[in-house]
């Protein structure tokens, strides 16, 4: 065994569980490091307060005198909690969160100094921007971008740092954040969501897009972690043979949770908890290994705010038990992947979830209204919806028999279908009668109120109907969820828009409003209807039925992330005021960038680990048979060869697969000189994908062949089975 191997073994055998302080009620934590309205009611003026609140509410502006007295508060009550420093948190579109730590200390004279923060400080912030993606937005040598506050997302405590959440734009406005983008999307679907809700309820006045993501995680030895290369430079395991029992006996799904795992769950729930992040649920997911955990429904933003953080704590409080946390899509061939469901809905400042039956035909009405809605926006956008969710690493995960399939299709069970169906036969064309009426209240009305337990749960369909919200399966684990999200609600907001026109149309030519509204519903359950999909999404028959009913299948990023620039997608932002042209290129070009360097960066491991490890371990173990068959010779003599024949073989076994892997790899660097030659971006991206990726899987085959010719103790890396079985 390998000097690094044996080293992790021996840290993983004196591993222990550390466990955290214990906390007797989780509610009693809840929030405590969050400057929530409740705090803010302690600590404001009356006037400021309200203004907050406002701000919260309806996005009015902040005066800057209630900007200063809600900075002052805030640094109060921050320094209560152990803050030395403040920071603008914010999303740039590497995917992950950015801060710059500033001090409230400052020398007012010789000797003397004071905890300063005022409301310029709170509301905006200059950090270096030259550095983070921008997709051709700005040069290098333009440095300013702004950071500005955002309160519609609480500040929070971290360690001694005081954390506030903000958007990031470029000196000339543009956004260079997912944030922004988000904000502007869930500002038009409120606008859109209000003004058909008025056809059913005059006292509605917010619609708020809700989001509960499920977040899928693998939890590694961090001594294991250290010993692969592959893991610590590309976040999955490039090489390596399956184990011989992986996930095929079902017995880690749901099963009892190890304990060190659990020690580790606890103490980073607890600090969610008091970050005021309703984490509720946590278990054992299919592969051996991998666990998830999910919080309770909230506010779109502050959702996707408290995923980001999440992700942050998972690692941190990882490192502390000597784990490290895989985030990737596919860490491990021949075992499922992590995604991260996004379940997502609409609900009313009335406390009407628009995605959820009622108790009466109007308010089915209501919600057959925004469902049709948002199955006819998952159609006419599908292609949409799949270039936000793309990604190298998604690739991997999207289509194969665990995850749902890249061609975007719509699962809403068997009662809905009849319901949907029975509208679109039942709605007559011109003047509806009184007894059409009557029929047709009758048909809404038998709608159960809650679809949960009527509804089963097909875990194939990429967007699926699950009693009261859609759940989007297919996002990768490692995502920002704002990508789907700005998507989605965008989409949503646009088809509303096109709703509320249609149905005003028909009310001015003469139709009662519910009549109106039930005729176009019809037309959209019927433009709608290949997009719906009940059966298997990962069997092969769906791809080909996908084809004939017209469905798209882009099966890889580069061609997902063409959907960009179509004069489609840029005029649905334009005219949202959601993404600028320029915005929506420069959005292409940073995930064409992203993608190129994932691939580069692995082919570039690939070709290290095969020739600096992989090959002079071969060789080793090909000198040890060699030198075993020369002594079988000097021993036996004529009888040698019968003696030899076994390792004779091996070693010419052993020849065949480090030749093959060799010129492949020889092969692989060579199409990487020739894509990297290449001048246009999207082009590049497609070189990458169809002639350097396709070495990989043909270069690990040849290397897991030898890994199971080798000795295991000359082999100089961890194997699955004992990565994936360590308590």
């Amino acid at each position: 065994m390998s000097s690094i191997r044996k080293q992790a073994y021996q840290d993983v055998l004196h591993r222990t569980p550390k466990h955290s302080e214990p906390v007797t009620r989780i509610s009693e934590i809840f929030g405590e490091n969050v400057f929530h309205l409740e705090v803010m009611r302690e600590y404001l003026p009356e006037e400021a307060y309200k203004s907050i609140k406002e701000a919260i509410n309806t996005g009015a502006r902040i005066d800057r005198r209630i900007a200063d007295q809600v900075a002052s508060a805030m640094k109060d009550w921050a320094i209560s909690k152990g803050a030395t420093h403040y920071t603008h948190w914010f999303q740039p579109l590497t995917g992950a969160t950015a801060e710059k730590h500033d001090a409230f200390f400052k020398p007012v004279g010789p000797g003397r100094a004071i905890e300063r923060f005022d409301g310029d400080l709170l509301v905006q912030q200059e950090p270096d921007a030259s550095s983070f993606p921008n997709g051709g937005i700005r040069n290098t040598f333009e440095a300013r971008g702004y950071t500005a506050w955002d309160p519609s997302s609480p500040a929070f405590v971290i360690g001694r740092t005081l954390c506030i959440p903000t958007i990031f734009i470029s000196y000339t406005g543009e956004a260079l954040d997912f944030k922004m983008p988000l904000l502007k999307a869930l500002h038009e679907v409120d606008k859109a969501a209000v003004d058909v809700c008025q056809y059913f309820d005059k006292n509605v006045n917010k619609v708020i897009a809700t989001l509960g993501w499920e977040q899928e995680y693998f939890l590694i030895d961090k001594a294991l972690y250290n010993a692969r290369p592959d893991l610590q430079m590309t976040g999955r395991v490039l090489f390596g043979h399956s184990p011989a029992k992986g996930q095929q006996l079902d017995d880690h799904y749901f099963g009892s949770i190890p304990e060190r795992a659990v020690a580790f769950m606890r103490e980073f729930e607890n600090e969610a908890i008091r970050l005021g992040i309703p984490v509720t649920t946590r278990h054992n997911e299919v592969a051996p290994n991998q666990f998830e955990c999910a919080p309770i429904f909230e506010e779109c933003n502050l959702a996707n705010d408290h995923n980001q953080l999440l992700m942050d704590l998972l690692e941190k409080i990882a490192r502390k038990h000597d784990f490290r946390v895989l985030l990737h899509e596919k860490p491990f061939a021949g075992l499922n992947g992590s995604g991260k469901h996004n379940n997502w809905s609409l609900s009313t400042n009335t406390g009407v979830n628009l995605l959820a039956p009622g108790k009466n035909p109007k308010s089915n009405l209501q919600f057959l209204t925004f469902f049709v809605n948002t199955i006819k926006a998952i159609h006419d956008n599908a292609d949409l919806l799949r270039a936000a969710i793309a990604s190298a690493s998604n690739d991997h995960r999207l289509g194969a028999n665990e995850a749902p399939p890249a061609i975007i299709s719509a699962f809403i069970g068997s009662q809905l279908t009849k319901a949907l169906d029975d509208l679109e036969e039942n709605v007559k064309a011109g003047k509806m009668t009184p007894e059409d009426k009557t029929e047709l209240k009758l048909n809404i009305g038998k709608i159960p109120q809650i679809l949960l337990d009527n509804t089963d749960r097909n875990r194939t369909s990429p967007f699926a109907f699950t009693g009261n919200k859609f759940e989007f399966r297919a996002v990768g684990s490692m995502a920002n969820c704002s990508q789907s999200m700005i998507v989605l609600n965008t989409i949503m907001a646009n088809q509303l828009r096109l709703f509320k026109a249609s149905v005003d149309a028909r009310i001015e030519a003469g139709d009662s409003k519910d009549e109106a509204i039930l005729k176009e519903l019809q037309v959209l359950i019927k433009e709608s209807k290949k997009i719906r999909f009940e059966g298997n999404g990962y069997g092969d028959e769906w791809v080909a039925e996908a084809e004939q009913r017209g469905l798209s299948n882009l099966k890889d990023t580069p061609r997902a992330l063409a959907v960009w620039e179509r004069p489609e997608t840029i005029k649905l932002f334009e005219d949202l005021n959601i993404f600028s042209e320029r915005e929506v290129l420069a959005r292409q070009e940073i995930e064409f960038e992203s993608y190129i360097m994932r691939v580069q960066i692995e082919a570039r491991m690939i070709n290290d680990l095969a020739q600096n490890h992989i090959i002079p371990a071969v060789i080793n173990y090909q000198n040890k048979l060699i030198k075993n068959i020369q002594g079988l010779n000097d021993v036996l003599g004529a009888d040698a060869a019968e003696a030899s024949k076994v390792q004779l073989g091996m070693v010419k076994e052993i020849s065949m697969h480090l030749n093959k892997m060799k010129a492949l790899c020889d092969e692989m660097l060579e199409a990487r000189k020739v894509a990297n030659n290449i001048a246009n971006i999207g082009d590049k991206a497609t070189a990458y994908c169809d002639t350097v990726k396709v070495f990989f899987d043909q270069i690990r085959y040849h290397a897991d062949k030898l890994e199971m010719l080798v000795d295991d103790e000359l082999w100089p890396f961890p194997k699955l089975r004992e990565m994936l079985f360590t308590k």
